[in-house]
């Protein structure tokens, strides 16, 4: 009985030429069957069909647009890991000039403290050179001084 039915609409909707067919008294459309605008055999109204199409090519360019973004993104993720590693060796660098500047400084005030040590020793070295300086010219003095009297009581 379908196929009769079936057979009789066919026979009916070829006659129209222009558009689809889809008529409320018409048995095919009744049972959810349409015909498209090339009068092929559809089980989608035409309009729902056409809406589906779009949203297919809707979400075709909304996949390609998302690999786009994807692709931006992970070329946005390697710039940044690429910026972070010199960020990270330009930190260890300045760590390393910091450190390096801090024990020069050390150096140069242990330094520091040698040289005041042997100045202040030199200086008590030189202090006891005076005094056995003045000794000595003491000592020479009151000998010159016994020569001349050994030579005058001569």
């Amino acid at each position: 009985m379908f196929y009769t039915c079936l057979t009789s609409s066919i026979t009916l909707s070829v006659s129209f030429v222009a558009g689809p067919v889809a008529m409320a008294t018409d048995p095919l459309a009744e049972a959810g069957f349409y015909f498209d605008e090339l009068n092929k055999l559809r089980v989608l109204e035409p309009d729902v069909s056409q809406k589906t199409s779009e949203l297919k090519e809707e979400c075709k360019e909304f996949v390609d647009k998302i690999g786009q973004f994807q692709k931006i993104v992970g070329g946005l993720i390697e710039l940044v890991d690429e910026l972070a590693k010199e960020a990270e060796t330009e930190k260890m660098k300045a760590i390393g000039a910091r450190n390096l500047l801090t024990s020069v400084a050390k150096q140069r005030e242990a330094q520091q403290q040698q040289l005041q040590a042997l100045i202040a020793e030199k200086k008590m070295q030189l202090e006891r050179y005076r005094i056995e300086y003045e000794a000595l010219s003491k000592v020479e003095s009151e000998q010159n001084e016994f020569i001349d009297q050994f030579i005058l009581q001569k």
